[in-house]
């Protein structure tokens, strides 16, 4: 393979600025084919954005002769059945995140993918980003030390249209696995595995406790990497403000960053604090992580979010799930 030609199977919000245009613009990259179930909209997006030819069968776009790989952009439901039948073709896949509703589902998509001898890759992107590699770095240099704790506060006020009237796919656990915290909060536990290593151990609680839709809005966490740093966290969907912090502790000092907010992290020491600079996201904020599957493919590099990692993470998220998914499927009959 000399270059990567794409066929994408979803054409929603994700893709039209975060990945679409990034699977055009990466070296060695070029984007041939989509495909949404309303053909219309296929058809729209390939228009704006010059892509040859559109599709609203999965399987036509799977057949088709000049697609290399397949990039998976439909909600989390949808993710298993797409991916097996993509490495059932024998085409590389690329899906976004959350992997899938469950670490079943993303254990099996892994299973699929290596029968089929082709590679699986997900977009959690941060991996790939400026402004998390720099934390990496800080983080191997021993500027803190020895990592030994981390901290992670995500709180914030119900979206306003995440409502009972009207719910979206991502607050639906049919849909999604889950909620918010499904949604922002696998994105933060897959950074910390990338950060700090594996972790090997989780234990949560989870409820819902506004009643604005079936997901979780409460999440509390404690888990433990192989390395042996400790981990707790607290995720709030339904608070009266917002604030998102991670906080790594380290023998000689802290790092403190957000995962999603525009904030430059500090390093706190007994020497005093200072601040790094806030590095800029890419406009087309995968294409980083886009370059490095691309590269992967090709034989000249390696993508740092595979089946492999994403399947950990799966696995923390289900374990700090437990309680709310056993309350989904035995609820109370009072």
């Amino acid at each position: 393979m000399r270059a990567v030609r794409w066929g994408m199977i979803g054409c929603g919000d994700v893709t039209e600025v975060k990945s679409g245009p990034a699977l055009q613009r990466a070296p060695g990259s070029s984007l041939v084919a989509v495909m949404g179930r309303r053909g219309g909209l296929a058809e729209d997006y390939a228009r704006r954005h010059g892509v040859p030819r559109w599709y609203d069968d999965a399987a036509e776009l799977l057949a088709d002769p000049e697609v290399d790989a397949v990039y998976v952009a439909t909600p989390p439901s949808s993710h298993r059945s797409l991916t097996e039948m993509a490495a059932a073709a024998g085409k590389p896949v690329y899906v976004e995140k959350p992997m899938a509703p469950t670490a079943e589902d993303a254990e099996a998509m892994l299973r699929a993918c290596r029968a089929a001898e082709v590679p699986l890759y997900v977009a959690y992107y941060r991996r790939a980003l400026p402004r998390f590699l720099q934390l990496r770095e800080v983080l191997a240099d021993g500027v803190i030390g020895e990592p030994r704790a981390v901290t992670v506060t995500h709180v914030s006020p119900p979206a306003q249209v995440e409502s009972a009237a009207m719910p979206g796919w991502r607050v639906d656990p049919a849909v999604s696995g889950g909620g918010y915290f499904v949604d922002l909060g696998s994105h933060t536990l897959d950074l910390l595995d990338f950060l700090l290593g594996p972790i090997e151990k989780a234990a949560g609680s989870s409820a819902n406790t506004a009643g604005l839709y079936p997901a979780e809005d409460l999440v509390t966490g404690m888990w433990t990497f192989a390395s042996g740093v400790r981990g707790v966290g607290l995720w709030s969907f339904a608070a009266g403000s917002y604030r998102e912090r991670v906080a790594i502790f380290g023998t000689a000092g802290t790092l403190n960053f957000s995962v999603f907010a525009a904030e430059p992290p500090r390093i706190a020491t007994p020497g005093g604090e200072r601040t790094l600079p806030l590095l800029p996201h890419p406009v087309h904020v995968q294409q980083p992580l886009i370059e490095t599957v691309v590269d992967d493919l090709l034989g000249r590099g390696a993508c740092p979010s595979t089946g492999e990692s994403a399947l950990r993470t799966g696995r923390v998220i289900d374990a700090l799930l437990a309680e709310h998914r056993r309350t989904l499927a035995s609820p109370d009959p009072d």
